[in-house]
């Protein structure tokens, strides 16, 4: 599933042919996705403005100018790609091409927009979905209601990340996965950011000291700020609009490297299972 770099990379890309600009067509394929589509939802969509646009936790957020707000999520394999006239360097930024753009047969949703350009999501495992939320109801959403702290904000400090651990009988890297938590993280950066901050991913989260938190607070802002200038990773489905592979992968220390050296003391690298999910940590360097 695509993380939080992912899914603001995404976002990125997006901007430019949807914020500010207005849906000049919008057609749906089928009539669900993991959830069946918003009554009309094509149709209450075309000729509303995208006032902004952005990204909670792992959504994609567009608020709209009649008081809704579109949520999109890419699911497991959901991707959104972003076509124009010709192509390659258009409307600012790398786009693909127009010709032949929605006809796929995982295309479900396909939306022009007056930038101009067609924005096509495609989801062949149509675990993604897409809703019409009203605005001012979108805080006691059952999406985001009780969601954590944005990671990359300035709200997630040392102090706030030992007051939501204080208790927590489960392991650090789960307690991490919590989106109640910290909104946004997954798996493949909490294992980066638990190597960079030397803790343990076994160690319980109520244990884990103020030194270790002050280490651990840095370390995961910088790996998502990493991963999203690097668009994020792609290990399966994760593109680009433009069709681009992220390149993040490149640069794991301990992520899917069973058996590699550790980066820091050349310890081989292990793989555990903590909650039905694969934790890769150096033994050695990580307390």
């Amino acid at each position: 599933m695509p993380e939080l770099p992912e899914v603001e990379t995404v976002t990125m890309g997006l901007k430019p042919v949807m914020e500010g600009h207005r849906f000049t067509h919008v057609e749906t394929r089928r009539g669900d996705l993991r959830v069946p589509f918003p009554n009309d939802f094509a149709g209450r969509l075309t000729g509303r403005r995208v006032e902004k646009l952005w990204r909670r936790a792992k959504y994609i957020m567009g608020t709209l100018d009649d008081g809704e707000t579109l949520v999109i999520h890419l699911g497991m394999s959901g991707r959104m790609s972003v076509h124009a006239e010709g192509g390659q360097r258009t409307l600012g930024q790398y786009v693909q091409n127009l010709a032949g753009a929605g006809t796929g047969k995982h295309d479900h949703v396909v939306m022009d927009t007056d930038a101009p350009a067609r924005i096509v999501f495609n989801d062949h495992r149509r675990f993604g979905l897409m809703l019409l939320v009203p605005t001012d109801e979108l805080t006691g959403h059952k999406l985001f209601r009780g969601l954590g702290v944005e990671p990359l904000s300035d709200d997630l400090d040392a102090a706030l990340l030992k007051s939501a651990l204080k208790g927590k009988k489960t392991p650090i890297k789960s307690a991490l996965l919590d989106q109640r938590v910290i909104a946004g993280l997954g798996n493949i950066y909490v294992c980066e950011a638990l190597w960079r901050a030397r803790i343990s991913p076994k160690r319980l989260a109520a244990k884990v000291n103020t030194d270790q938190i002050k280490r651990l607070v840095p370390a995961i802002k910088q790996v998502l700020k990493e991963a999203v200038k690097a668009g994020g990773s792609s290990l399966r489905d994760h593109k680009r609009v433009d069709g681009e592979l992220g390149y993040f992968q490149k640069s794991f220390a301990v992520y899917d490297r069973e058996g590699a050296p550790c980066p820091r003391c050349k310890c081989k690298v292990k793989r555990i299972v903590q909650a039905g999910r694969s934790t890769f940590y150096c033994a050695k360097c990580q307390r």
